[in-house]
Protein backbone atom coordinates (compact mmCIF):
# COMPACT_ATOMS: atom_id res chain seq x y z
CA UNK A 1 0.00 0.00 0.00
CA UNK A 2 1.36 3.41 -1.00
CA UNK A 3 1.99 6.22 1.50
CA UNK A 4 -0.48 8.53 -0.27
CA UNK A 5 -3.24 5.92 -0.02
CA UNK A 6 -2.53 5.40 3.70
CA UNK A 7 -2.41 9.19 4.18
CA UNK A 8 -5.81 9.61 2.50
CA UNK A 9 -7.34 6.93 4.69
CA UNK A 10 -5.80 8.55 7.76
CA UNK A 11 -7.43 11.86 6.85
CA UNK A 12 -10.81 10.13 6.60
CA UNK A 13 -10.28 8.45 9.98
CA UNK A 14 -9.18 11.72 11.58
CA UNK A 15 -12.18 13.59 10.12
CA UNK A 16 -14.42 11.87 12.70
CA UNK A 17 -12.25 12.92 15.65
CA UNK A 18 -11.04 16.39 14.60
CA UNK A 19 -13.06 19.23 16.14
CA UNK A 20 -12.60 21.49 13.11
CA UNK A 21 -12.66 19.46 9.88
CA UNK A 22 -11.30 22.49 7.97
CA UNK A 23 -7.94 21.84 9.66
CA UNK A 24 -7.64 18.65 7.63
CA UNK A 25 -7.69 20.60 4.36
CA UNK A 26 -4.12 21.77 5.00
CA UNK A 27 -2.93 18.58 6.72
CA UNK A 28 0.42 17.11 5.75
CA UNK A 29 2.70 14.34 6.96
CA UNK A 30 4.13 16.84 9.48
CA UNK A 31 0.72 17.75 10.96
CA UNK A 32 0.71 17.07 14.71
CA UNK A 33 -2.44 15.15 15.59
CA UNK A 34 -2.90 16.52 19.11
CA UNK A 35 -1.58 20.07 18.68
CA UNK A 36 -2.53 20.96 15.10
CA UNK A 37 -5.78 19.02 14.75
CA UNK A 38 -6.89 19.48 18.36
CA UNK A 39 -7.60 15.76 18.80
CA UNK A 40 -7.52 15.02 22.52
CA UNK A 41 -5.48 12.11 23.86
CA UNK A 42 -8.55 9.99 24.62
CA UNK A 43 -9.72 10.39 21.03
CA UNK A 44 -6.24 9.49 19.80
CA UNK A 45 -6.81 6.05 21.30
CA UNK A 46 -10.01 5.83 19.24
CA UNK A 47 -8.07 6.87 16.13
CA UNK A 48 -5.54 4.10 16.75
CA UNK A 49 -8.27 1.50 17.25
CA UNK A 50 -9.95 2.66 14.03
CA UNK A 51 -6.60 2.36 12.20
CA UNK A 52 -6.27 -1.21 13.43
CA UNK A 53 -9.73 -2.01 12.05
CA UNK A 54 -9.32 -0.21 8.72
CA UNK A 55 -5.84 -1.52 7.95
CA UNK A 56 -6.16 -4.96 9.58
CA UNK A 57 -3.16 -4.48 11.85
CA UNK A 58 -2.33 -4.48 15.55
CA UNK A 59 -0.64 -1.44 17.05
CA UNK A 60 1.14 -2.14 20.33
CA UNK A 61 1.00 0.38 23.19
CA UNK A 62 4.68 1.31 22.84
CA UNK A 63 4.16 1.92 19.11
CA UNK A 64 1.05 4.02 19.76
CA UNK A 65 3.01 6.16 22.21
CA UNK A 66 5.34 7.20 19.36
CA UNK A 67 2.55 8.48 17.09
CA UNK A 68 2.63 12.26 17.16
CA UNK A 69 2.11 13.29 13.54
CA UNK A 70 0.10 11.96 10.64
CA UNK A 71 3.43 10.95 9.10
CA UNK A 72 4.29 8.89 12.20
CA UNK A 73 1.03 7.00 11.82
CA UNK A 74 1.49 6.53 8.07
CA UNK A 75 5.05 5.18 8.52
CA UNK A 76 3.94 2.72 11.20
CA UNK A 77 0.97 1.51 9.17
CA UNK A 78 3.06 1.18 6.00
CA UNK A 79 5.62 -0.94 7.88
CA UNK A 80 2.87 -3.21 9.19
CA UNK A 81 0.86 -3.68 6.01
CA UNK A 82 3.99 -4.28 3.96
Amino acid sequence: MEEREIFSKMIEILRIYTKDAALLEKASFETHILDDLKVNSARLVDVIIKCEDVFGITIEDDEADKIRTIGDAVALIKAKVG
